[in-house]
């Protein structure tokens, strides 16, 4: 499966294969997982976020924040170039859906309450989207 023509092209058998069967809901059919049971939305370690299914750097630790919903929040893409941010209106709702640029993986949503301090924004992205590298 290519999910796009500047997408890393990715083979949908070889993603299956890789992630688990939530993994892959998530990442190439947009599903969410529950709240409070993902491996990453309690970790309080250093180090990198990176896509599970292309292994593109995503989010830094560094902008990691408790925001009391669940899931891995953060305040900034390690780079804005990783990501794209696409308008969903699925579910009656208006919001900003996450995905990695590189493999078109569905990650998460954006929303604009975040910490104010830190600019606003909680980009709240599924743990199962996502691989951590500690430092």
């Amino acid at each position: 499966m290519s999910a796009g023509n500047s997408k890393k092209a990715i083979h949908d058998k070889e993603i299956r294969e890789k992630l688990s069967e939530e993994a892959y809901r998530v990442t190439r059919e947009g599903a969410t997982e529950v709240p409070f049971t993902g491996e990453h939305w309690n970790n309080h370690e250093k180090g990198m976020y990176r896509c599970v299914v292309c292994g593109q750097e995503l989010f830094s630790s560094d902008t990691k924040f408790d925001s009391g919903t669940g899931w891995p929040s953060f305040t900034d893409p390690v780079n804005l170039k990783h990501v794209e941010l696409l308008e969903d209106r699925s579910l009656g709702m208006s919001r900003t859906e996450v995905r990695c640029k590189t493999c078109g993986s569905h990650l998460g949503h954006v929303f604009d309450d975040g910490p104010r301090e830190r600019g606003g924004k909680r980009f709240c992205i599924n743990s199962c989207a996502l691989q951590f590298k500690k430092i």
